[in-house]
């Protein structure tokens, strides 16, 4: 049972996928290849795919790699995003070659009427337009030494940009408002939600590494999920983007706003373990990626790897499946109850073996 609510957005359409207005949370990732090739692209987007990732963006830099989104989108089969900065001639290419959505920063876009062309190509081809505020590139949060500050100006910055596109009756757009800063972030979204009802990106931009950087935006992004807000989400990592789609899962599973499939919980181990758990949990979570993708379950299947009788099944209740260590041995129960014993070379074989005929019998 989840102990917050939703705020209500407006939805928006993006290639087929909706976001807002109390869709899912949707997943997305950023290509990190040279969009100039095409086919390096649509490589990595497909291994994007097979992780489950449910909206993909693309940097376009310049003309020839605006001119290749018609070719990425014949081979792909999620919706493509367009980052656009300073041209609006490469956005207005990508429109013509059928992108999904921009995210463009009206500020830095070109002039007044410059800007005007590009909306009204956008709402003619009913494309979304994200606006991307970012701390490190506007100079002006950059004045300012305290995070609420610092906030207030992101969030300014943002409802000046929505403003322009709502001068032209434009109102397909999606806001974000990233900072490396957690608490400059968080407080820049809430004050932008209390002011307008558009789908909001999450991201905690500059995250760093896999390790540091899922940590920092699982941190960040939990505040934000927590407080309600949020429509989509990247986990943006200094690593193979696959990495970003993975641990958005787990982080919107883990507030139970999305399903992954199978979660695996286990006990972080003490002198009562006689069995190399750290190891088994290790080996379990290998033989579960080798799984086919179970996201579209009802629910996801809750497995449990416990040290000692001590920590399963008694805090393992609710675990759909579960072994508990003993001294060469383990105690196996299902749905809090226990139904056998298994010897540790056997536990990931026969939770796997479980796993499956969980799935086959609904």
């Amino acid at each position: 049972m989840k102990f917050f609510k939703r705020t209500q957005t407006r939805k928006i359409n993006i290639g087929g996928v909706t976001i807002g207005g109390g869709s899912p949370v949707a997943v997305q990732s950023m290509t990190n290849t040279d969009t100039r090739d095409w086919r390096a692209t649509v490589k990595q987007i497909k291994r994007l795919e097979e992780a489950g990732c449910e909206i993909v963006r693309v940097s376009l830099p310049d003309m020839e790699a605006a001119q290749n989104v018609a070719k990425i989108k014949e081979n792909i089969k999620i919706p493509l995003v367009a980052d656009i900065h300073f041209d609006y001639r490469i956005a207005l290419e990508a429109i013509k070659q059928g992108i999904d959505k921009l995210r463009i920063n009206p500020g830095n876009i070109g002039s007044k009427d410059k800007v005007e062309v590009l909306v009204k190509e956008a709402k003619a081809s009913r494309i979304p337009i994200r606006i991307g505020v970012n701390a490190g590139s506007l100079k002006s949060v950059h004045e300012f030494s305290d995070n609420s500050s610092r906030a207030k100006e992101l969030a300014k910055a943002a409802l000046e940009h929505v403003k322009i596109l709502e001068k032209h009756k434009f109102y397909d757009i999606v806001v974000s408002l990233k900072a490396s800063n957690i608490a400059t972030t968080v407080e820049a979204y809430r004050i932008f939600a209390s002011k307008r009802d558009y789908p909001l990106h999450l991201g905690i931009t500059e995250a760093g590494s896999i390790f540091s950087g899922t940590i920092k935006s699982s941190a960040g992004l939990g505040i934000m999920l927590y407080d309600g807000l949020g429509d989509t989400i990247r986990v943006s990592l200094t690593a193979d983007p696959v990495e970003e789609v993975k641990a958005a899962y787990l982080l919107l599973q883990s507030m139970e706003l999305r399903n992954a499939g199978i979660e695996i919980i286990s006990c972080p181990t003490c002198s009562r373990c006689e069995s190399d758990l750290i190891k088994i949990v290790s080996d379990m979570e290998k033989a579960v990626a080798k799984l086919p993708d179970m996201k579209g379950n009802a629910k996801p299947i809750k497995v449990a790897l416990m040290g000692c009788v001590v920590n399963g099944p008694g805090e393992a209740m609710d675990a759909d499946l579960g072994i508990a260590g003993g001294k060469d041995t383990g105690i196996l129960f299902k749905n809090g109850k226990i139904i056998g014993r298994v010897k540790p070379d056997m536990w990931v074989k026969t939770l796997i073996e479980g796993i499956k005929e969980k799935v086959k019998n609904g």
